[in-house]
């Protein structure tokens, strides 16, 4: 027998007036254990409201001795229901179904928070439950947590045969009902009004119950309807609460239905059905794919039907369709916002008839390439049959003003979102505000995909304001790429230094903070950055030892000597995963206060380091290696473009340059080895935004500039980075924070080797990093210079993604960094704006014994978890960081026609994709723009990836990798109002 004592407060009024008692009967291992457990229920445990002076002056005190505030106001707000003021106590489906209603600034305060529902509410969601703790702690909002359950008046004993779901439902009609006899009580010898106690439900039995037990309650929609920003708030409110008998059911479903959970696992299982992450075609939005495991090369998913309500990033169970039905990837362009911009988004209607002719298309490009090539045999093909998680999330678009009905005037109307990300279908959202909401960004979430409905069904979450502002722009892409840019809390910044900026290494070196660290304040050390750099992360230094080898050091940031484990600052740092860096701003993993000053090693003051001092010798090989705790004094902060000119300069005889210059020819021959080492150096598109330094707004478009320095700062990050590595692994061989990339299928290449072979006549051999790095090398066109970094970009493409893992979960051969062709790699030189790197340095501190390790870093399980999310993170942040280059190359271009040179990336039988290099940027060209030339004018050569055009007498041809003239403009669409880039042919091989 067990009993669980839990009383809420320990102060020395809490008292306990009864017992409940469970008994229930656990079996395993051919025994029975009876099990007992008792629950303490409570009389002291307060209602909270600041009317209440019995609450009040009874109310218990915590382990010091503090009585708890009280949260719900003397004066709730009233409305013409409620005159004299309210208290809200909602169900747990109104927190499931319209959190982003009730998290808005104007509405639901005063709101009771039941343990019940909020324990229901952690069971069916863990993120909803994390943004209803928020609301919780909001001193403006006033949610109070009431512990229903252990109140001996407000306890509910679940009933013989009753479910679990009707006995909660109770619960909270029997708090509902002793609020308002409790605060009658209070307030019946006062002056005070007694408010309202409200139950909020959609359940319409749950509010026939109520109702007739004398509760005063109503749904979320008639509760919102009287408050002043109606039109606005029930917008916000989920499309799932909806009365499913008023939805439209006639006729026959559009999509299949989803095999059950049981169904799905065990055909994963089987391996008759195959789980991976759905992904959609930039270019066709009836093409998806899913890589698995079980296939080298994705499984193609096409058309409505079969990719079957499944999103970008959901993750999916496939079934592999027969051979007969397999095809190749589609060699079409294909835009919803085109082939479906007649929909009435009022009405669900079987598909257009443009879709078979697409997929009619796509038969008959299969048929005339039958047998070419590996590359262009068809694929398996699946289709979708289950979704095992969705990834919805906020959505960010523009209303489509043809689905805007004028004479509507404010009353609510269906009309279709069009989200920025060309991968998300048309999201229908019923609206009072279509009008206004015309020209702005708004946010979205989509609510439910039934298999009647042709489109996902969402609600409004809120207007960014207007499209192509600045600001409106900015904060779409970093919602779009789920970049936490919120300020931070209180709880956050309470946690740094109270001297603030004052906050100094200490002079005396018998002060504990000096325990364990050495001084290396007289080393001549420096840092070397982009220009402008403010979180100066690492410094350097090199000094010639008396027997002629080097002494190197790299000196790193000491983050965790300021965000220590598991408090605040480092569950929001384990949260924002990273940095991300935009054109015009920094959104920041840790404050201001550290990232560019207590921690950032700027030049001429005493700072905290981690470093990492090898002994080199003349070839550069590792003679030792010395880790420990530091305090440094960098000498200069160089940019990478300051730091080259003072190396080349040779009028600069100081030791600080000196030791740079050695730096440099070390930082040579580490690249070496690894490029014998079979070390790839592949290519990105790499541009610089030059703005106004004081409104930001841009004013042209660079390509960055790679210097020499660039590459030694490289080499000796990379170096500490594996140095690192080795030592945490040794020491924690199950639980080091390590850094992947795995060897990507051969399959990967087969498109890109064939386009070479067709196109140039090379070779592209894949069978290992060496080969690649060296059959790179050959890939040159004596009469192009950028055709090789063009081939290089294509190459990284074709690469998997590197990502963090916990050395416990693969094997050692799978450590294997694939780009680096290193056997071990972390992150460690980054710690103020990478999460991982923060993990490395206190697995370090303790493999060097400078302090214990934190338990939650002994643990597989969590690392895992935080694995998962800083690799969603930084991805995130790269995406969205692109995004924001993207959007200043428009606006640099606003008003501006300009004629670049640009290289065909990529060819379909309708258009191609062309890449820019003064900007960075790659667009697509239809066929359909170019005058006077219609469908059947335009013929395409799979074989040899060769688009030819013939109108009247002209006829041209354009091929894989031609370079061509073409137009770069930034225009206004009439219809949506949203600026885009827009490249237009300029000169082609006519003849």
């Amino acid at each position: 027998m067990s009993s669980l004592k839990r009383p809420l407060f320990n102060g020395s009024t809490s008292t306990t007036t009864n017992i409940s008692s469970k008994v229930f009967v656990r079996s395993g291992k051919g025994k029975c254990q009876k099990i007992v457990r008792e629950l303490y229920l409570r009389q002291d445990i307060p209602c909270s409201s600041k009317l209440c002076s019995p609450c009040t002056f009874n109310a218990p005190t915590d382990a010091s001795g503090k009585v708890q505030n009280f949260v719900l106001s003397e004066r709730p707000a009233g409305t013409s229901a409620y005159p004299n003021g309210h208290y809200l106590i909602p169900d747990t489906n109104i927190f499931l179904y319209c959190m982003d209603v009730i998290e808005h600034e104007s509405a639901f305060h005063d709101v009771i928070v039941l343990q019940t529902v909020l324990e229901e509410v952690r069971n069916r969601s863990l993120p909803l439950y994390s943004r209803l703790r928020v609301l919780t702690k909001s001193d403006e909002k006033r949610f109070y947590v009431f512990h229903n359950e252990f109140r001996q008046e407000t306890y509910v004993k679940r009933l013989q045969g009753e479910i679990i779901n009707d006995r909660n439902d109770r619960a909270v009609r029997k708090a509902c009902s002793w609020y308002k006899s409790h605060l009658a009580s209070a307030l019946a010898s006062t002056s005070n009004k007694l408010p309202e106690i409200v139950m909020l439900s959609d359940d319409k039995g749950n509010l026939e119950k109520a109702k007739s037990e004398g509760i005063t309650c109503c749904n979320i929609r008639e509760y919102v309807q009287g408050l002043k920003n109606a039109d606005e708030l029930l917008d916000m409110i989920s499309a799932a609460v909806e009365d499913q008998d008023s939805k439209l059911m006639k006729g026959e479903m559009l999509y299949p239905e989803y095999y059950s959970i049981s169904k799905m696992m065990t055909g994963v299982k089987a391996s008759t059905l195959h789980q991976g992450t759905f992904n959609v075609s930039p270019y066709n939005f009836l093409e998806g794919s899913v890589t698995t495991t079980a296939f080298d090369r994705a499984l193609l998913v096409l058309g409505r039907e079969n990719i079957n309500r499944a999103v970008q990033g959901d993750q999916v169970v496939v079934e592999i369709l027969p051979k007969d039905q397999w095809k190749q990837p589609s060699t079409k362009i294909v835009d919803e916002e085109t082939l479906t911009k007649n929909d009435n988004p009022d009405l669900d209607e079987p598909e257009a008839i443009e879709t078979e002719q697409e997929r009619k298309a796509l038969i008959e490009e299969a048929k005339k390439s039958q047998g070419l090539s590996f590359e262009t045999r068809p694929q398996p093909t699946a289709r979708v049959v289950g979704i095992v998680k969705r990834n919805w999330r906020y959505y960010v678009g523009h209303v489509d003003p043809s689905s805007v009905s004028s004479g509507r005037g404010r009353g609510q109307q269906t009309v279709f979102l069009l989200p920025m990300d060309k991968r998300i279908p048309k999201i229908r959202i019923r609206t009072r505000q279509a009008a206004a909401l015309l020209g702005k960004r708004v946010v979205v979430s989509i609510d439910t995909w039934d298999r009647a409905s042709r489109y996902p069904v969402g609600h409004f979450v809120r207007s960014l304001g207007e499209v192509e502002t600045k600001e409106a722009e900015t904060e779409a892409l970093l919602l779009e790429w789920d970049v936490q840019y919120r300020p931070f809390p209180k709880a956050v910044l309470d946690c740094l230094p109270k001297e603030g900026h004052d906050w100094k290494v200490p002079e005396d070196k018998q002060d504990p903070l000096w325990k364990g660290r050495k001084d290396y304040r007289d080393l001549l050390i420096c840092s070397i950055d982009p220009p402008g750099c403010q979180d100066i992360d690492d410094a350097l230094h090199a000094l010639v030892l008396p027997n002629g080898n080097y002494e190197i050091g790299v000196h790193i940031a000491d983050v965790t000597h300021f965000v220590k484990p598991d408090n605040p600052m480092d569950h929001e740092a384990i949260a924002r995963g990273t940095t991300v860096y935009l054109v015009d701003k920094r959104i920041d993993m840790l404050p201001m206060l550290l990232g560019t000053d207590l921690c950032s090693l700027k030049p001429y003051v005493d700072r905290f380091a981690f470093s990492c001092i090898w002994e080199l010798d003349q070839d550069a090989n590792i003679l030792s290696v010395n880790f420990s705790k530091s305090a440094i004094r960098s000498r200069e902060a160089f940019s990478y473009e300051q730091a080259q000119i003072r190396i080349d300069d040779n009028s600069f005889q100081d030791e600080l340059t000196k030791g740079m210059r050695v730096l440099l020819m070390l930082s040579k021959k580490l690249k070496q080895k690894r490029m014998d080492a079979g070390a790839l150096n592949l290519a990105s598109p790499e541009v610089k935004v030059r703005t106004e330094s004081e409104t930001s707004d841009p004013v042209d478009v660079e390509t960055k500039q790679l210097r020499e320095t660039n590459s030694l700062v490289e080499e000796f990050m990379l170096l500490a980075n594996i140095s690192v590595a080795r030592k945490i692994y040794e020491v924690f061989p199950q639980t080091a924070m390590l850094r992947r990339h795995g060897a990507p299928p051969a399959a990967n290449f087969e498109e890109l080797q064939n386009q070479l072979k067709v196109r140039k006549g090379m070779n592209l051999r894949v069978e290992s990093s060496r080969t690649l790095a060296d059959s790179l090398d050959t890939c040159v066109d004596p009469n192009e210079p950028f055709f090789n970094t063009l081939v290089r970009i294509v190459a990284t493409r074709c690469m998997l993604a590197a990502e963090y893992f916990c050395s416990g979960t693969q094997a050692y051969p799978e450590f294997r960094h694939y780009g680096l062709a290193s056997e071990i790699y972390t992150h460690f030189t980054s710690p103020i704006r990478r999460y991982a790197d923060v993990v490395a340095h206190r697995q370090l501190a303790a493999a060097i014994e400078y302090e214990q390790l934190d338990s939650s870093l002994h643990s597989k399980g969590k690392l895992e978890a935080i694995c998962k999310n800083i690799n969603i993170r930084h991805r995130n942040a790269q995406f969205a960081g692109r995004a924001s280059v993207e959007y200043y190359v428009g606006q640099a271009l606003k008003n501006r026609e300009t004629e670049e040179e640009g290289f065909v990336m990529r060819i379909f039988s309708n258009g191609f994709v062309v890449f820019v290099p003064r900007f960075g940027i790659e667009g697509l060209i239809r066929t359909k723009e170019f005058e006077g030339v219609q469908e059947q004018d335009v013929s395409y050569d799979a074989e040899n990836y060769v688009l030819t055009v013939e109108s009247g007498k002209k006829k041209w041809q354009i091929g894989l990798f031609d370079k061509l003239a073409v137009r770069v403009r930034n225009v206004k669409e009439e219809s949506t109002g949203k600026r885009k880039i827009m490249l237009g042919l300029v000169k082609t091989g006519e003849k």
